[in-house]
């Protein structure tokens, strides 16, 4: 089957069975309602570049399984140019939509990271959950769908394992073991993209062991599956149809969504099924996920941050000032954007091949750059706003609504007019807002993990006593100092 287009990609989407809900109500059509069209919008500028010239050699690539034009967000990361390829997407696709595309990047994670963790599983155990998926995958690519992600669960009291639980269903585990397949319960929340999917990709949530092995699962669903219900979580400001119709939401094409996934006695049939109780994989699964994850989000922070320096230089030019007025400053916002963008790419060609054929980025350099990503991106809003001035930032400024008021409409265009129009100068402001402070903001400091569950997995790969043997033969030290046993 050929490369979708934008339009049957949304086709496919108003075909599903209704199962998401916002404000109480059941969205009937996910391409239409307020809620959930602009995310729709910006994973459809995702089937329009790979039919774009100037675009497809980057987000389409061969199949390493029936050797077809595929997408790139099916494929299988093989190589450091793969995982290059992953870090320029992630900025392209924020520079053309304004925001995230989470619907895609976080599902092709769950693919290598369950294509390396059901090679070794198959190798050690006998089983034979690699060929489910490349079953799986095959058709997937054929079919040119969109898979949303799903690792986090709820979790609830942080001081117990999942088994211990007042409520088992706190993490999604296990009902039911049955010959066609398996029947889960609980839940999956804060998931990135739900709406723009056709199917959903569940990973462990965490390391396990033996006695909460029922909660080490990993399989893909269909979104519209029977018993699974959808609550939208984003911003209300996404969703009010004043605001729709003119530019206090200023991008069009793209908008964030996050979901609460509930998952009732679900039923997924055996061939769907990718881990089920394999606890001593569950962590490796969620290792070989963030690795290229927390290296490609280097690309996306920095799609980010050239969208804040072009809205707030916008402003500033609206406002009558030249971008050298603010060298200094735009300078940093430089620095920020190359900096998680390069660690990216130096993890990507520092990594190296599973026996699977996965390529794996470097452990140590893709967490650096994720406790980058949870600080810099922050600083480099706060520069956006310094630029842009009182207009972008405190919210002071009347709604478009007003704006075109046939009372007083025109007293509000009057007094915003600076160098440039009024409405110049407002939609800029409105963006500066949206990428900073507004809907428009991704999760930096916790998607895709925590800095501080980062900075383990730096301490576990930094390979402290070497540097110390290095210190020790450059000064001539003969005798051995090891660490002081801690003080009981």
């Amino acid at each position: 089957m050929p490369l979708k287009t934008a339009e049957e990609f949304k086709e496919s989407l108003r075909k599903m069975r209704p199962n998401i809900h916002k404000f109480g109500k059941l969205i009937e059509d996910v391409t239409t309602h307020p809620a959930t069209k602009s995310t729709v919008e910006g994973h459809a500028q995702i089937y329009k570049a790979q039919h774009d010239p100037k675009y497809q050699d980057l987000v389409t690539t061969t199949s390493n399984l029936t050797r077809e034009k595929i997408s790139r967000y099916l494929s299988i990361i093989e190589n450091p140019e793969d995982m290059i390829a992953n870090l320029k997407m992630k900025r392209l696709f924020f520079n053309l939509t304004g925001t995230c595309t989470g619907g895609r990047c976080v599902g092709w994670n769950c693919i290598n990271a369950m294509w390396a963790t059901t090679y070794d599983i198959d190798k050690d155990l006998g089983t034979d959950y690699h060929q489910r998926l490349k079953r799986w995958l095959t058709q997937a690519q054929k079919d040119d769908i969109t898979i949303s992600g799903a690792l986090t669960d709820p979790k609830g009291d942080r001081t117990k394992s999942p088994s211990q639980q007042d409520d088992p269903d706190m993490n999604l585990h296990l009902v039911e073991k049955r010959e066609d397949g398996i029947v889960v319960r609980g839940a999956k929340v804060m998931i990135c993209g739900v709406a723009a999917a056709n199917e959903i990709f569940v990973l462990p949530g965490s390391g396990y062991n033996e006695q909460d092995k029922d909660y080490a699962l990993s399989f893909v669903i269909p979104r519209d599956t029977a018993g699974l219900t959808i609550v939208e979580t984003r911003r209300p400001s996404d969703t009010r149809e004043e605001e729709e119709k003119g530019f206090d939401i200023p991008v069009k094409t793209g908008g964030i969504t996050q979901a609460y996934l509930f998952f009732e006695d679900v039923f997924v049939p055996k061939e769907r099924v990718f881990m089920c109780g394999e606890y001593k994989y569950a962590l490796p699964a969620v290792l070989n996920f963030i690795m290229p994850y927390r290296s490609a989000i280097g690309g996306c922070v920095a799609g980010q941050g050239d969208v804040k320096v072009g809205a707030a230089i916008l402003v500033a030019r609206a406002n009558g000032l030249s971008s050298k007025a603010f060298n200094e400053k735009l300078t940093k916002m430089y620095i920020n954007n190359e900096t998680t963008f390069g660690m990216g790419i130096a993890s990507a060609v520092l990594g190296k091949k599973h026996p699977s054929g996965v390529w794996m980025p470097d452990p140590l350099l893709a967490n650096v750059n994720k406790v980058h990503v949870a600080t810099l991106p922050y600083e480099t809003s706060l520069l956006a706003q310094d630029i842009a001035g009182g207009i972008a930032e405190t919210g002071c400024m009347p709604s478009s609504v007003d704006f075109y008021d046939e009372k007083y409409g025109h007293l509000v265009q009057k007094y915003l007019k600076a160098k440039s129009s009024a409405e110049t100068r407002a939609r800029a402001a409105r963006l500066v807002e949206w990428a900073t402070i507004g809907a428009g903001v991704p999760g930096c400091m916790h998607g895709g993990g925590s800095p501080d569950g980062a900075k383990l997995v730096i301490r576990a790969n930094v390979k402290l006593e070497e540097k110390v043997e290095i210190a020790k033969n450059l000064a001539g030290i003969k005798e051995d100092l090891p660490d002081p046993e801690k003080k009981k």
